[in-house]
């Protein structure tokens, strides 16, 4: 076997020092396993299977003395606290996504210069099947940043009376210049579903349901685009486009996913609206739901929103 064959294989703090032309220190996390829900088969779905990590983040060494300073130093808690906030933030697909999210967190930490990450599935076999990648700064200095925090969006549940009401093209008009980014979410359309006798298979016709009308708004305001994932949402407020919520991605990826059934689409927007830490919910031709947000109802024969 060559070297660089066997390094291919070897664990990344091997991997980092061979390939490595400046003297960083580094600092490793190896077989950190934990078990998630994670895999784009839908035989992964609803099964925890576990997965291992071994991380390895290079630093340049401290000037001065470190006078046994935990705050001088990269704590391998950032390490562990990247993989937890990743894996809590969203359902993941693939190991990839997973590697690349975790390697970028670690890079906003400003003692963090190179980061190789390593992640495997254990339980899909007799062997373990995996990824590594390896992200650096590239001379950019991130030094201090942080995440960008999302802003807080108006959340406006739209009912079939609503979306058909000639008022909606004013509405849109009053909220898009409103203090806040702009969400629509509706319900399914009058058109009854197709039924199924499994109960998965029915939640998802259910949120297709939706979704089709989402669409059906959409052709109606050129302004609107329907958005599925919460990064197409986070970029779509940042820069003031108006969406309409597509919710089968973000329901079924969700960690901690809604209680309420797709064809209590009012409730569902409610636990969209919590998840997305939203300043308002408007409920507009339906009656308020409860929830821990502020959330007003107005009939949908009212044409002032403000």
């Amino acid at each position: 076997m060559t070297d660089d064959i066997r390094l291919a294989f070897a664990h990344p703090s091997e991997r980092a020092e061979a390939s490595s032309s400046i003297p960083y220190d580094r600092i490793s996390l190896r077989d950190y396993v934990v078990e998630v829900e994670i895999g784009a088969f839908q035989q992964e779905r609803g099964t925890l299977q576990r997965v291992r990590f071994n991380v390895v983040v290079e630093v340049l060494p401290l000037s001065g003395p470190i006078d046994d300073d935990v705050d001088r130093i990269l704590s391998y808690d950032k390490v562990t606290e990247a993989i937890s906030s990743e894996l809590e933030a969203e359902r993941i697909n693939l190991l990839e996504t997973l590697a690349a999210r975790v390697a970028e967190r670690i890079l906003l930490e400003p003692q963090a210069e190179r980061v190789f990450v390593r992640i495997e599935k254990l339980d899909r076999g007799p062997f373990s099947l995996g990824v590594e990648i390896v992200r650096a700064r590239d001379g950019t200095d991130l030094g201090g940043q942080t995440h960008v925090a999302a802003p807080h969006p108006r959340i406006v549940y739209l009912s079939n009376a609503a979306i058909e009401s000639p008022e909606i093209g004013d509405w849109i008009d009053q909220l898009a210049v409103m203090d806040a980014p702009l969400i629509l979410c509706v319900g399914p359309a009058d058109v009854a579903a197709p039924q199924a006798d499994n109960a998965l298979a029915q939640r998802r016709i259910d949120l297709l349901a939706i979704e089709q009308n989402a669409w059906s708004l959409a052709a109606r305001d050129r302004r609107c685009m329907v958005v599925n994932s919460r990064t197409e949402l986070d970029w779509a407020m940042k820069n003031g486009q108006i969406c309409i919520w597509a919710p089968s991605k973000i329901v079924l990826d969700a960690v901690d996913g809604p209680s309420a059934s797709p064809r209590d689409a009012v409730a569902l927007v409610a636990w969209f609206a919590k998840e997305m830490q939203a300043k308002e919910l408007l409920v507009i031709g339906q009656p308020a739901p409860q929830t821990d947000i502020p959330v007003r109802a107005v009939p949908e024969e009212i044409s002032d929103l403000s």
